[in-house]
Formats: C-alpha cells, structure tokens, sequence
C-alpha cells in the first residue's frame, strides 16, 4: 500500500483595513484562521489526488491559488490557479480550485485578506525491504 503525503503551506496572507472600529484579527491569526477552513476541504482535496494516482502512482505536483477573503463575510472568493507555481495536472488543480471556492471564515473579519495558498502533492514510495 502506498503512502501519500499532501502538504499545505501558505505562501502569503495579507490584510488590508477598511475601518477602525471592528473584529479585527492579527495577521497570524488571520492566516491560521484561514489555514483551518481550508484544512475543512483536506479529505475532498486527497480524494481528487487519490483519483488522479489510479492512473499514475508516481503523480506528483504543486498546486498555487490565489484567492480574496471577503470583508464582513469571510468568503473565499476569486480562487485563481497560478500557472507559474502549479505543476499538478490539471484537473487537480481544478479540484483544489473547485473545493476551496466559497468557503467562509467564522467569524468573518472586517478586513479584506488576499492570500496565496501552496498544496504540495507528493506520491510517497514504499520503504524497500530490508534484507
């Protein structure tokens, strides 16, 4: 049986203010509060991978998104697959797009997030025998 190994980082997330009085988290915890709404999708996005690794058990890749946390009601929106930080077929791209699309952060924050999001796919071989 293989081992699969999927990774999730986060690249940048960056707030911008829109106010001055209003629920307002820290750039750390915006990120870890993004970090767990994205981590809410982790079974769907291996599933997808899981699919792909039928065809090819030594598919490996990256996946970038660029996506926009909404102000007021935490959506992610406007997910985008960069080309230039993806090398993941495709359709796992489309999957990693598809599945993190309007997911909302609760509570949202009053601020805007832009975010680059990095999944690391990676098809881990067998330990050899020993002998």
């Amino acid at each position: 049986m293989e081992a699969i190994s999927l990774k999730f980082g986060l690249v940048a997330l960056l707030a911008s203010v829109t106010g001055c009085q209003f629920y307002a988290r820290s750039p750390e915890d915006y990120r870890d509060a993004t970090q767990k709404v994205l981590d809410t999708k982790a079974g769907d996005i291996k599933a997808c991978y899981d699919a792909q690794l039928k065809g090819k058990q030594d598919l490996q890749g990256k996946v970038t998104v660029h996506f926009t946390v909404e102000a007021e009601t935490g959506l992610i929106k406007q997910v985008q697959v960069d080309p230039a930080g993806t090398t993941a077929p495709a359709e796992l791209s489309n999957c990693v797009s598809t599945a993190i699309n309007g997911l909302k952060l609760d509570p949202p924050d009053k601020r805007e997030g832009v975010a680059t999001w990095m999944y690391d796919f990676t098809a881990m071989q067998p330990a050899a025998p020993k002998s």
